[in-house]
């Protein structure tokens, strides 16, 4: 009798939950954007540099730098958007502030540029 009041306690709790319909965030900026770049640590070696941004549907995502090939940043961020501005703002990064973005479509490609006009990012 326990085992049937329990599975009955069980049921009523999973169909009383509410069930609402999350709304879909089809956002242009949601996937993953990038930024590769190579410098001359000393007279004879080259290193790489990708930055990495990805955006999720839920306002949040995960930043990266990965250097040859091996992470050497990761912090998550939160984004927003308001008529067509995109804001970042970082988490557990005091150095680094939020950023003022927009998308935009170059011949190089889809690109999400800063508010002062430079490129920051393009899609992958």
């Amino acid at each position: 009798m326990k085992k049937f009041l329990s599975l009955m306690a069980i049921c009523a709790i999973i169909f009383s939950a509410n069930c609402s319909r999350i709304e879909q965030n089809n956002d242009p900026i949601i996937g993953i954007w990038f930024k590769a770049d190579s410098f001359t640590t000393d007279n004879t070696s080259k290193s790489n540099l990708r930055k990495e941004w990805i955006f999720n549907d839920v306002y949040l995502g995960r930043y990266h730098e990965i250097n040859d090939n091996k992470i050497t940043l990761k912090t998550d961020f939160k984004w927003s958007a308001q008529d067509g501005v995109y804001t970042i703002e970082y988490s557990g990064l005091e150095n680094k502030p939020s950023q003022v973005l927009r998308i935009v479509e170059t011949k190089e490609g889809i690109v999400l540029e800063q508010a002062d006009g430079n490129y920051l990012a393009i899609r992958e």
